[in-house]
């Protein structure tokens, strides 16, 4: 993703922490995306429990405004024979009892893998802030790849959205993962 593209400043920053890094060397756009790309690393870790468990490795944060972790979440359908224990809809049910709300308004969700339909609806329907993703996913992924869920004008609540955070790092666990599979067969 190009730098010079405008990057929402990540939880617990704002126009200040942009003015200070820029005046540090770095443009507001640099210091945002390298604090999108430490939260995706803490999402990664998620989708790495996902893994060791034999799920498929997508892991995913709640963050509030000030940059609180208030839910994580790993894709666990297989083991909680549950089809919507997706990482996504995990980290925004604990962020929902976390605040005793299911509306998450400002907060982020952060996850290494675009989110589905149920995922994105769940998005929505919990009013977050905005969503990012670190890899696309041209199968299903409904953020952008296949349909432009977060965007539908019947939704009454539409986050921005951002993709691409540490997508290389995000697709590698993924590809590994079905790459693993495959040579089981």
């Amino acid at each position: 993703m190009p730098l010079n593209r405008i990057i929402p400043p990540p939880p617990g920053k704002n126009a200040a922490w942009n003015a200070r890094e820029k005046a540090g060397g770095r443009t507001g756009a640099q210091a945002a995306f390298a604090a999108w790309e430490d939260w995706m690393r803490m999402a990664i870790a998620e989708a790495r429990k996902a893994l060791r468990l034999g799920e498929v490795p997508v892991g995913a944060l709640v963050v509030d405004g000030a940059g609180r972790i208030l839910g994580r979440g790993f894709n666990q359908p297989a083991l909680s024979h549950t089809p919507h224990a997706h990482a996504e809809i995990m980290a925004l049910a604990e962020a929902g009892r976390q605040l005793k709300n299911y509306r998450l308004n400002n907060c982020f969700l952060i996850t290494t893998l675009e989110p589905c339909l149920m995922c994105s609806g769940a998005a929505v329907h919990a009013r977050v802030e905005g969503v990012v993703y670190g890899a696309r996913d041209p199968g299903a992924g409904c953020a952008e790849s296949c349909l432009e869920a977060l965007d539908l004008s019947f939704h009454n609540h539409h986050p921005w959205h951002m993709g691409g955070i540490l997508e290389q790092e995000c697709s590698e666990l993924l590809n590994g993962f079905f790459a693993g599979r495959r040579a089981n067969l």
